[in-house]
C-alpha cells in the first residue's frame, strides 16, 4: 500500500514521534513504507512522513551508490549515541518538501543505538552518505526537518515556496497529502 506523503505545514513532521511497544509487529507498515518511498523515489522515509507518530525510518541509499547497496534498512525506536568528526554541507532534499534543496552541514560520523524487525537491539556506527542519511531520517522522529539547519534569511527567502507547498500548490509525481489545501 502506497500513503500519501505528508507534506511541509503539517504539525506531525514537528512533533517528536512516541516510543514504539516493544513486540509490535512492523513487518507490513514498513513494507507499505518502502513501497511508498521507492515510488516516490527516495531514499528515506520516516513514520512521521505518512502522519504516523512513530519513532521508526527506513533507509535504502543504493541510488545514491558510493557503496550505500545493501542498506536497505529499518530502525525501530533508534536512540542517536553520538555524532563525531567534521561537519560538511551537502545538498539536501525532502519528500515532504518538494522541489526544494539547500546545503546542510551534518557530522561525517554517527553512532545509533536501534531495534530491527525482530526487536533485536543493535548498535552501529556509521559514516559519510550513509551517516547523512540516517541522521536525516532521525531528524524527523525528533520533528526536525532540514530547513530547520538553514540561516533565518535563507528561510525568509525560502517562505513562499514552503507556503505554496502547504497548500498543494506544487506538482509532484507522487501522493501527497497537504495540510493547509482548500477542501
Amino acid at each position: 500500500m502506497i500513503y500519501p506523503i505528508v507534506a511541509y505545514g503539517d504539525p506531525v513532521l514537528k512533533k517528536r514521534a512516541e516510543d514504539i511497544e516493544k513486540g509490535t509487529d512492523l513487518r507490513e507498515l514498513v513494507d507499505n513504507m518502502f513501497e511508498t518511498m521507492y515510488a516516490a523515489h527516495g531514499v528515506g522515509l520516516a513514520a512521521p512522513q505518512i502522519g504516523k507518530s512513530m519513532r521508526l525510518f527506513i533507509i535504502d541509499p543504493e541510488p545514491m551508490g558510493d557503496g550505500l547497496e545493501d542498506m536497505k534498512m529499518a530502525f525501530v525506536n533508534p536512540e542517536m549515541i553520538e555524532e563525531l568528526g567534521d561537519e560538511w554541507a551537502f545538498e539536501e532534499g525532502c519528500l515532504s518538501i518538494p522541489d526544494i534543496r539547500e546545503n546542510v552541514s551534518r557530522q561525517e560520523k554517527i553512532r545509533i543505538r536501534y531495534y530491527d524487525l525482530d526487536w533485536n537491539e543493535h548498535e552501529a556506527e556509521y559514516d559519510g552518505m550513509a551517516a547523512r542519511v540516517i541522521q536525516h531520517e532521525y531528524d524527523h522522529i525528533e520533528g526536525v526537518l532540514f530547513t530547520d539547519y538553514l540561516s533565518g534569511f535563507k528561510k525568509r527567502l525560502l517562505k513562499s515556496r514552503l507556503g505554496k507547498i502547504s497548500k498543494g500548490d506544487i506538482s509532484v509525481d507522487y501522493r501527497m497529502k497537504f495540510p493547509a489545501a482548500k477542501r
